[in-house]
């Protein structure tokens, strides 16, 4: 059967979401809070505006979220000192540690679900999916 790909990335999408929701509720977190400390993983976001666009999340929504991952001392947010009504978004020590633990979890269950993929099938697929990811 040829199914489209949009069909074949829902399954897979579906199928890895329930795959890492143990490992997330594990470690305490939902998939955005993820998705958020994965995104200041590599440095502080400029603004929670520039956060929501670079997740794709509506920014009224965020608030919230950032709420909730404050709380729990896994992120920080700061004015920013050229316009004080930004405020910089950045990992704490302790949310760069959660980050890394639910990270390397999650790499182990995509390596159980890539199981029978050759290296290079596993290379070609992450390089697929990662063009579609930032064709839009």
């Amino acid at each position: 059967m040829n199914q489209d790909l949009g069909a074949l990335c829902a399954g897979a999408a579906r199928a890895l979401a329930e795959a890492e929701r143990p490992v997330l509720e594990a470690h305490g977190l939902s998939m955005w809070q993820y998705v958020v400390l994965s995104a200041l993983s590599p440095g502080a976001a400029p603004s929670q505006l520039a956060l929501a666009q670079q997740i794709h999340y509506d920014k009224t929504r965020l608030i919230a979220l950032l709420d909730a991952l404050v709380a729990a001392g896994l992120v920080s947010r700061s004015p920013d000192p050229s316009d004080r009504r930004a405020r910089v978004v950045r990992l704490t020590d302790l949310g760069a540690q959660r980050h890394a633990a639910v990270r390397d979890a999650i790499r182990a269950v995509e390596e159980r679900l890539l199981t029978g993929l050759r290296p290079e099938e596993r290379r070609a697929l992450r390089a697929g999916l990662a063009h579609l990811a930032h064709s839009g």
